[in-house]
């Protein structure tokens, strides 16, 4: 058994023979549960190797989506509080939803690249 720190996240990572290669499983050291998928392998290095890809992108994920709902958040705050905004202040609440809205967008892109590179 191999312990693997990602994250944060302390993982122990354990594999097993199977018919024709190896399976890799983590289970988190703080709770002794298990966490993500199995990940086959050749050999025991490959599966152990291919699960630490996972976990690696499995933690960018997560950040990558925290990030985009915390914009999202912002931008939906920012016009809930100007949605009766008039005159001069309410070009100036635009040109802040607008910023924005720009934000979730640059999110939105970093987690489709986060996504894209999932490993197989």
């Amino acid at each position: 058994m191999a312990e693997i720190s990602v994250g944060g996240a302390q993982y122990l990572v354990s594999a097993s023979a199977s018919a024709g290669g190896w399976t890799a499983v983590a289970t988190r050291a703080d709770t002794g549960e298990r966490f993500g998928i199995e990940c086959a392998g050749e050999t025991e290095a490959a599966a152990i190797h291919r699960l630490n890809d996972w976990l690696v992108w499995q933690d960018e994920h997560t950040t990558a989506l925290a990030a985009l709902q915390r914009v999202q958040h912002e931008y939906h705050r920012r016009v809930a509080a100007h949605a009766f905004a008039r005159s001069a202040a309410g070009a100036e609440a635009g040109d802040l939803q607008k910023d924005a809205l720009d934000l979730v967008e640059a999110a939105r892109q970093e987690l489709d690249r986060v996504r894209a590179r999932r490993p197989d």
